[in-house]
């Protein structure tokens, strides 16, 4: 099976075609940006699914998702985000995409969703789809994953990313890349301005 992974934040891109890369019958390929991620399509052949970054260079939202459809002649293409909403999923859906995957996903879920997805089956988690549809639009359970509202209450306790990491089953580095994550989608200063964010809107 043959993948291309086209992320701009390296260690994103790099962790997960690593993992990728020790799972049998996987060939990885990467990329950069939209434009790189073209290039791979024309000269490589044929993948068996194309993972693209809905905000990376180059996407231009959904156009991204089009064109890449148009180059892989409709093979299977799936959109990843840290900080689309429920809305962006559907819409990626609708327009084509074989799945939707949130960067908050585990790695051993993310290996089950793409073998899935490589298969022409359409994959998106019915946790991220189900807690968007279940929240206000402008709520901070409308803006984050499950997995990041889980670490921004740990930021809410006071607690290390270490400990958080602990309290939830995550590696620290992961905690740490949810909290920079979050921190950006609600437009926190630090991890705590994002636990005051919180409690201001009174997350439990």
């Amino acid at each position: 099976m043959k993948v291309l992974i086209a992320d701009d934040h390296d260690l994103v891109r790099e962790t997960l075609a690593a993992y990728l890369m020790r799972e049998p019958g996987i060939e990885v390929s990467t990329a950069a940006d939209f434009h790189a991620a073209a290039k791979h399509i024309k000269w490589d052949g044929q993948f068996d699914l194309v993972l693209l970054d809905y905000n990376m260079p180059g996407m231009n939202g959904l156009h991204g998702l089009t064109k890449a459809l148009e180059l892989t002649g409709g093979r299977p293409v799936a959109i990843m985000s840290g900080s689309a909403t429920r809305k962006v999923a559907e819409e990626a859906l609708s327009a084509g995409a074989m799945g939707f995957l949130p960067k908050s996903m585990a790695a051993r879920s993310v290996i089950h969703a793409i073998r899935f997805m490589a298969a022409g089956e359409k994959y998106a988690p019915l946790d991220f789809m189900s807690v968007k549809a279940n929240a206000s639009e402008n709520s901070l359970e409308a803006r984050l994953t499950k997995r990041e509202v889980e670490v921004l209450k740990g930021l809410m306790q006071g607690k290390s990313n270490k400990e958080i990491g602990r309290d939830i089953e995550l590696q620290e580095v992961t905690v740490k890349l949810h909290v920079k994550t979050l921190c950006r989608k609600i437009n926190a200063r630090n991890r705590t301005h994002a636990a005051m964010i919180a409690k201001d809107e009174m997350l439990e």
